[in-house]
């Protein structure tokens, strides 16, 4: 089973485009999306500097845009992915690459989110002089309790030994003189505490913007950065991103999700690197690959060939299918169990783990063709639990 995901700000690094760029069908395509963004997207993955790509507003739309069109070469054929990738999911910015790998939204939409995204997010870190740093090491339990302890946020738990903390220089700096025992902490090169309260300004930015976004229900299964759920609803996906800007990501729990899911390997898009390193640390037996230069793409390709196999969401049309968004024990709700017929909105179940229990609704409603699941069965992320005909439509 493979996962494809895309890296988060700070993955990219000085003149990482140029070997791509020597291609000419992705220089015309990378030209493109560089249109769309209003920024010569070329230059900075060529010729800029290290400070001048951390700047936010460039780095967003430079790491998307490279996702993206990546892509394209790995699966000429896009139509191919969705035969062979099980599921997707992308670290913070990465999210907006992953959404439009699943055709949730298109690649022309995903430029101009990830730009306004850029934007928003480096006006809200110039209100007030923020921070991260990375916390190495250490008892996870006390590491979190000394973030807190400071009126900072945990805003990137990257897994075992890897917890990003954000807010105020002044909080970073009374953290560093008290750390946390057994940890090591590292500053980032990043322009402000990203997924904390100090980047509300730019959801409501990015909100009003997604009002009048049109998409479709993901392809493939969504894992979603607020809580390593399979996410089955486009509006929901995109409803996602634009929280996240202001919420922790929790990558744990998207690896989590991946091994619930049976992934054997986790292919990472361009610039690649970071997410195969967690990997390679908390998911021991899963393959990795990380996509770094064009001249790994017939590489890439058997990789591909090794794991992939059909989406379980994609076998069937999205619109009858309702899934699991994760692992648990599956409770049917009593309007479902008594009606062979679903309104919108209904209410068919809740899905109950050792962490939390998720309500399920049937977005669209239909007539209930069959279930898939039993009350009380255990289910994994995206597993079909009923599937539904449309109300007054065709096959």
């Amino acid at each position: 089973m493979l996962v494809i995901v895309a890296p988060g700000q700070g993955a990219q690094t000085p003149g990482f485009l140029t070997p791509w760029l020597e291609d000419p069908t992705f220089a015309s395509r990378f030209d493109w999306l560089s249109t769309v963004a209003g920024i010569d997207l070329a230059h900075y993955g060529t010729e800029a500097d290290a400070e001048t790509i951390r700047r936010t507003e460039i780095a967003q739309p430079l790491l998307v845009a490279t996702g993206l069109i990546a892509a394209l070469d790995l699966f000429p054929h896009p139509s191919d992915a969705f035969q062979r990738v099980s599921a997707v999911a992308g670290h913070s910015v990465g999210e907006i690459a992953a959404a439009a790998g699943a055709r949730v939204i298109t690649a022309e939409q995903a430029m101009v989110l990830v730009r306004e995204r850029g934007n928003a997010m480096a006006a809200a870190a110039a209100q007030t002089p923020t921070g991260m740093t990375a916390v190495l090491g250490g008892d996870r339990e006390e590491v979190l309790a000394a973030i807190t302890a400071q009126g900072l946020t945990p805003a990137n738990d990257n897994g075992p030994g890897q917890i990003v903390a954000a807010g105020t220089l002044d909080q970073l700096a009374a953290f560093a003189d008290a750390p946390p025992a057994k940890a090591r902490l590292m500053p980032l090169s990043v322009a402000g505490a990203f997924h904390t309260e100090h980047m509300a300004p730019a959801v409501g930015r990015l909100a009003s913007l997604a009002r009048s976004v049109s998409v479709h229900d993901p392809r493939t299964a969504v894992i979603s950065n607020r809580d390593g759920q399979v996410v089955h609803s486009g509006r929901e996906v995109l409803a996602r991103i634009v929280g996240q800007i202001a919420a922790p990501v929790r990558w744990d729990l998207c690896m989590d999700a991946m091994l619930d899911l049976g992934v054997t390997g986790i292919l990472e898009m361009p610039p690649a690197g970071t997410l195969t390193g967690i990997a390679k640390r908390a998911m021991k037996g899963v393959e990795t690959f990380a996509l770094k230069t064009p001249d790994q793409l017939d590489d890439a390709r058997a990789f591909v060939d090794k794991h992939g196999e059909r989406s379980v969401i994609e076998t069937t049309p999205t619109w009858r299918m309702v899934v699991s968004p994760g692992k648990g024990t599956f409770h049917r709700s009593e309007e479902a169990a008594s009606s062979d017929s679903l309104p919108p909105g209904c209410l068919i179940g809740e899905v109950a783990s050792t962490r939390d229990t998720t309500p399920i609704v049937a977005l669209h409603g239909g007539d209930v063709v069959e279930w898939l699941v039993e009350d009380g069965d255990i289910v994994s992320p995206g597993q079909p639990l009923v599937r539904l005909h449309p109300q007054g439509g065709g096959h």
